[in-house]
C-alpha cells in the first residue's frame, strides 16, 4: 500500500507511475477528504480530464465506492475505497519549483497559526493558484513548504495583483465552516485602495450589479451591467493628496473584481490597474517607479471555526505602497 497526496493506492503502481492513471487504482480515503463530493474529489485527481468524462464514467458504473456504484453527489468518508478506472490523464506541465523569495516570505509573513487555519499576507504579483507554463502559485509554495500538513485549502482567493491577507484550511472541517462563513456575512472585509484622483466625497455605497464574462484565455472580464450579480462595496475616504485618494474599501457581497470595477464606476480607478485603470495615469506612477496595483487587503474579522473566538487580523501594508504615499504627500 502506496500512500501519495493524502491519498492510499492499493494498485500496487508506485506513486510516480500512478500519474498516468492507466490501470484501475483503488484508493482508500482519509480524514483529509473526508465529506467531499465523489464528483469534487474525481476532478481534483484526475487532472487534465474534461469535466464531462469524469460524471460519464460515474454513470457508467466504472467509479465505484466499496465495490457498489455511486452517485456524483455522494460524500465520502474515511475508509472508503474508491475504485477509479484506466484513464489517460493530459500531461502535465512541468513543475517550476517556487522562486526563493516567494519562499521567504511566506514563511516570515504568518498572521495567524493554529491547527486548523493558516492566514498569510499574501505578497503582490503571485497568483493564489499556479497555472498552465506559470511559476506555482501562493498554495502550492505552501504545500512544497509544510509537507508535514496533510491538507492545506485555499478558503477564498484575492487577485494576483492584490496583496494582503489570504486565509487558508489545514483541516477539511474548517474549510467547510470557514465557506458557510463567506456565504453569509460570517466574515468582514476592509481593503486599502488608492484612487486615482482626489475623491472628495467622505463616503459613499457603490450598489451596482457586475457581469462578469471569460475570456478565451481564461481571465475575467467585469462591468457594471443591470443583467449582473448584485454587488455592493463601501468606500471612505482616508487620506486626499494632490493626484489620488487613500480610501478605506469594504465589500459586502465577494464578486470578481468588484473593488476594481466598482472603483472605476465611481470615476476614479485604482492606481496601477492595468485592466481597469486609467492608462495614462499609470504611466506617471510607473514613472515615479511605481509598478504594482494599489490594493490590499488590509483587515479580516470571522470567529475561529472550532473555538468560535472573534479573529482580528490586520496585514501591514508593504513597503512599496508605503513608499508611494509618502511621494504623494
Amino acid at each position: 500500500m502506496v500512500c501519495s497526496d493524502n491519498f492510499y493506492y492499493h494498485s500496487g503502481m508506485k506513486a510516480e507511475e500512478s500519474e498516468n492513471r492507466l490501470s484501475v487504482q483503488f484508493i482508500e480515503i482519509t480524514d483529509a477528504h473526508e465529506g467531499q463530493r465523489l464528483d469534487n474529489f474525481l476532478i481534483k485527481i484526475l487532472k487534465g480530464v474534461p469535466k464531462s468524462r469524469i460524471y460519464r464514467i460515474i454513470r457508467k458504473g466504472e467509479v465505484r465506492i466499496n465495490k457498489g456504484r455511486c452517485d456524483v453527489k455522494r460524500k465520502l468518508i474515511i475508509g472508503d475505497i474508491v475504485r477509479v478506472p484506466p484513464i489517460r490523464v493530459a500531461e502535465k506541465t512541468e513543475n517550476i519549483p517556487a522562486p526563493a523569495y516567494l519562499k521567504n516570505h511566506l514563511e516570515n509573513n504568518i498572521l495567524f497559526e493554529d491547527d486548523v487555519i493558516l492566514v498569510i499576507n499574501k505578497p503582490s504579483g503571485y497568483a493564489v493558484h499556479g497555472g498552465s507554463g506559470t511559476s506555482s502559485g501562493i498554495i502550492e509554495t505552501l504545500r512544497e513548504l509544510r509537507t508535514e500538513n496533510r491538507f492545506l485549502e485555499l478558503v477564498h482567493r484575492i487577485d494576483k495583483g492584490t496583496s494582503g491577507c489570504l486565509i487558508i484550511a489545514k483541516k477539511r472541517s474548517a474549510l467547510r465552516k470557514l465557506h458557510e462563513y463567506f456565504r453569509g456575512d460570517g466574515v468582514k472585509k476592509s481593503y486599502l485602495a488608492l484612487l486615482v484622483g482626489r475623491w472628495e466625497e467622505k463616503k459613499s455605497l457603490v450598489d451596482q450589479p457586475l457581469l462578469k464574462k471569460t475570456n478565451q484565455g481564461g481571465g475575467a472580464n467585469v462591468k457594471v451591467h443591470q443583467a449582473g450579480k448584485p454587488s455592493q462595496t463601501v468606500f471612505r475616504q482616508l487620506t486626499l493628496y494632490k493626484n489620488a485618494t487613500l480610501v478605506e474599501a469594504r465589500p459586502l457581497t465577494g464578486r470578481t473584481h468588484q473593488i476594481r470595477v466598482h472603483a472605476l464606476w465611481l470615476g476614479h480607478p485604482l492606481v496601477g490597474d492595468e485592466r481597469y485603470g486609467d492608462e495614462e495615469s499609470n504611466k506617471l506612477f510607473r514613472k515615479e517607479g511605481y509598478k504594482r496595483m494599489f490594493l490590499h487587503a488590509e483587515k479580516l474579522q470571522f470567529a475561529h471555526p472550532v473555538t468560535g473566538e472573534l479573529l482580528k487580523l490586520i496585514a501591514p501594508l508593504p513597503t512599496e505602497l508605503q513608499a508611494l504615499l509618502k511621494i504623494e504627500n
